[in-house]
């Protein structure tokens, strides 16, 4: 069975490419859950993200945006010790500020989902990749969303961010074309998350 080759013999990375990157997700927490994993992510390997990825759902009330929203001065100090996550303060801040921002787009258009994929006409863009080597970092669409939920108060989000979290939730389809996933998640026979 050929996969894309950047999740590698890890069978974390293994699980993660065949069972959820890629897959539209149209689910508001779990967006949010990819929202303060990817910009926890910034600067690391997903990788590392992936293997702390429990012990963020624990220290993060399971991703509750409403609960996030209202942590606190002594619940950011609690963070700051949780050895299970990334210890940076300005990203575990930013993720407490983007819970609040998320839950003003969820009143503003009805749910977070509705606002991301309203970039895309709410259908993923399908590439067709020969090699892991094509995808971009970040793409116009990327920047433009950054733009947008940056001017919206967003924080640790750019461009790059965006773009994984495009992929990661299936706003883009970047499996590489003879990789297994590819058809499945283009001709759309997968279970929506």
């Amino acid at each position: 069975m050929k996969r894309c080759s950047w999740c590698g013999n890890d069978e974390l990375y293994i699980k993660y490419h065949d069972e959820e990157w890629g897959v539209p997700v149209f689910d508001d927490r779990k967006q949010f859950e990819f929202l303060v994993l990817e910009s926890a992510q910034a600067g690391l390997s997903w990788i590392t993200i992936l293997r702390k990825r429990e012990n963020y759902r624990k220290a993060y009330d399971d991703f509750d945006p409403v609960l996030v929203a209202n942590y606190g001065e002594e619940k950011i100090q609690e963070l700051m010790r949780n050895e299970g996550i990334i210890r940076n303060e300005r990203k575990i801040r930013a993720s407490i500020n983007n819970a609040k921002r998320f839950l003003e787009i969820q009143k503003e258009f009805g749910s977070f989902c509705n606002y991301i994929w309203g970039f895309v006409n709410h259908k993923p863009i399908i590439n067709s990749w020969r090699s892991v080597s094509e995808h971009p970092a970040k793409t116009e669409l990327s920047e433009r969303i950054s733009m947008d939920m940056k001017k919206r108060g967003f924080q640790f989000l750019g461009p790059v961010i965006i773009y994984s979290h495009m992929q990661a939730t299936g706003l883009v389809n970047d499996h590489v074309v003879d990789c297994f996933r590819y058809e499945e998640l283009s001709s759309g026979s997968y279970e929506i998350k």
